[in-house]
């Protein structure tokens, strides 16, 4: 069969990485982010399909019929991840980000396009006071257009990826099954036997001290730390943030109280025998979460981040610095991604046995 797919807000390319691991075929990827698209076209060997530099108005009204050649219910998966920053608990006071309106703009493409399944990722703030009324705005509007919906939050470190990531995910259906119901998939992985930053990363050589990158390893390059803050992160050990911070090396802000008000897992350390924490899109700095490597005196550097996102070693990404740890920490986990989309083509399987007809 032809399980064809559609990739809107690609980003680096996690989710259609995961999804063709599997079978998926995607037809078209689409991101506004030149990087974003950049990098995918930089990977040949991992991408066959056309990426293009577009926003979801850009494929409304039979747009995307066009340059995929499918017509109204054709498509077996339409999937992406609407930028979410704007429900991130890490945003306070984003009601009114413009970007909260994609989640509607793309449940208008789904409508319009009426793939079998569709798949939407978001953080759990989606879920949240903020992010509610939209959220079900757009299921409902899915609804009267004939789907059933399924959201469920997913942790990336019960799918065999090395970090802490909690993502809500809608899965819709088209064709329901009575007999069937759609069920996200279980943890694969036992809570100790989950993989850890020393699995991932342990093996890499360090980075140059001089700031170049690695002769052999790409994006593997080392980040100059102010002498203040190579003083905080050789005061910590593994696992470490900045509560265990001698006073004098405190943040003014953190300093003039010990219960200060704030994020406090910053200014830290990962811990070589534990999961990662969230790999954000500001990971590359030691002073924006526990970024520092286990036992080096520095920040994580972008290969790391790659890889404990489950990144192919050899996958390359454009930009700057900042451009590319934000692709990486906006991207999802491929793994995660391909752990869903054996689960959606074994519940597809399924109702196929039970007679429900496709046309693919």
């Amino acid at each position: 069969m032809n399980y064809t797919c559609v990739d809107a807000f690609s980003g680096a390319g996690g989710l259609s990485l995961g999804l063709q691991r599997v079978g998926f075929n995607i037809l078209l990827a689409f991101d506004t982010d030149p990087k974003c698209v950049e990098t995918q076209r930089l990977n040949p060997a991992y991408f066959h399909h056309p990426v293009l530099e577009l926003g979801i108005e850009d494929m409304l009204e039979g747009k995307l019929f066009t340059k995929t050649g499918v017509k109204a219910g054709e498509l077996f998966m339409l999937a992406g991840g609407p930028p979410c920053q704007g429900f991130s608990v890490q945003r306070m006071g984003s009601d009114n980000d413009d970007r909260n309106n994609l989640v509607i703009k793309f449940v208008e493409l789904i409508c319009e396009t009426l793939p079998y399944y569709f798949l939407i990722e978001n953080v759990p703030g989606i879920g949240g006071k903020r992010g509610r009324k939209i959220l079900h705005d757009a299921l409902n509007q899915a609804t009267k257009a004939g789907y059933l919906t399924y959201c469920q939050v997913l942790d990336a470190q019960d799918y065999g990826v090395s970090q802490r990531r909690r993502r809500v995910f809608v899965f819709g259906e088209r064709k329901p099954c009575e007999l069937i119901e759609f069920a996200f998939p279980l943890s694969f992985t036992p809570s100790d036997k989950r993989k850890t930053v020393r699995e991932t990363i342990g093996h890499l050589p360090p980075p140059p001290d001089d700031g170049r990158e690695h002769k052999d390893i790409r994006h593997h390059r080392k980040d100059k730390l102010s002498s203040l803050n190579l003083k905080r992160i050789a005061a910590l050990s593994p696992g470490q943030g900045r509560e265990h911070l001698p006073k004098h090396l405190l943040a003014d802000c953190h300093r003039r109280s010990a219960d200060a008000i704030g994020h406090r897992n910053v200014y830290g350390r990962m811990s070589w025998d534990e999961v990662a924490p969230t790999i954000t899109a500001r990971f590359d700095s030691f002073t924006r979460g526990l970024f520092g490597h286990p036992e080096q005196l520095r920040s994580i550097t972008l290969r790391e981040g790659a890889l404990l996102q489950s990144f192919p070693k050899d996958f390359i990404f454009a930009g700057n610095k900042v451009e590319i740890a934000r692709q990486i920490g906006n991207a999802v986990p491929p793994l995660l991604a391909e752990a869903i989309g054996k689960r959606i083509l074994e519940h597809h399987e399924a109702k196929i046995h039970q007679g429900i007809k496709y046309e693919l």
